[in-house]
């Protein structure tokens, strides 16, 4: 049981005094940006397949690190080894092994397939999640402001239904389908403006105005929010190192 906690201590996020779990950390971090190198080209050259193997190899070892010592995370005894695999962190951690270590027939009919598997090593920049201190402070600011985040969602979510709903009953030649009224109630409310799709009446334009002017207080909320949190958060922080 000893050396399994101090492999817990190494593979979490490290403490200030442990050098070791630190420098664990540095390297997987490491690991993760060099195994999404590959994602930037087309092509696999031998190089690319060879950086592949090796982080994914590094990542599977990591994942048996961290589930044989589920219970001590878990705190659940011997359950903890069949829950973790389920664990959100752990799914994530499969979804970006499995694009490099699944076999499948290499026919032409699977090769969109491939290349949707492929994708999924993107999920290998979230695996940093765990190795940053700074990131889990942002994560513990969402987690903090949750309530005030989800009514802020919920207020968006309905101002662009209601704003959809308006300019796709006033202007149905300019918007032939829902989702276009959609999508455009979203590019205004974030006052983006692609300009792909908009109102031509004047009623339209009047609802365009009045969608951009409010989704500018919208979509600043949340930004305050998370900001107060955030200065919150590094305040007890700094006491707790005092």
């Amino acid at each position: 049981m000893g050396w399994r906690k101090r492999l817990y201590s190494i593979i979490e996020v490290a403490d200030e005094d442990d050098k070791i779990s630190k420098l664990y950390d540095w390297f997987m971090m490491l690991v993760i940006i060099v195994s999404i190198v590959p994602l930037a080209f087309k092509e696999n050259s031998t190089l690319l397949l060879m950086l592949d193997k090796i982080t994914v190899t590094i990542f599977i070892v990591d994942y048996v690190l961290r589930l044989i010592t589920a219970d001590i995370k878990m705190g659940k005894g011997a359950l903890s080894f069949v829950l973790y695999p389920f664990s959100g962190m752990a799914i994530l951690d499969l979804l970006s092994i499995l694009p490099s270590v699944t076999i499948l027939n290499s026919s032409l009919k699977l090769l969109k397939i491939l290349r949707l598997f492929r994708t999924f090593r993107v999920f290998r920049v979230f695996k940093a999640v765990r190795y940053s201190k700074s990131i889990n402070m942002v994560i513990n600011v969402f987690k903090r402001q949750k309530d005030s985040l989800i009514t802020v969602c919920i207020l968006a979510g309905g101002y662009i239904l209601v704003s959809a709903l308006v300019v796709f009953n006033v202007e149905p030649e300019t918007f032939p389908t829902f989702f276009d009224a959609i999508y455009w109630a979203t590019v205004s409310l974030t006052t983006v403006g692609y300009g792909d799709i908009y109102a031509t009446s004047t009623a339209g334009k009047v609802i365009t105005m009045l969608s951009a002017v409010f989704g500018i207080a919208i979509v600043a909320l949340p930004a305050g929010i998370v900001t107060a949190g955030y200065m919150s958060e590094l305040e007890e922080n700094k006491k707790t190192e005092e």
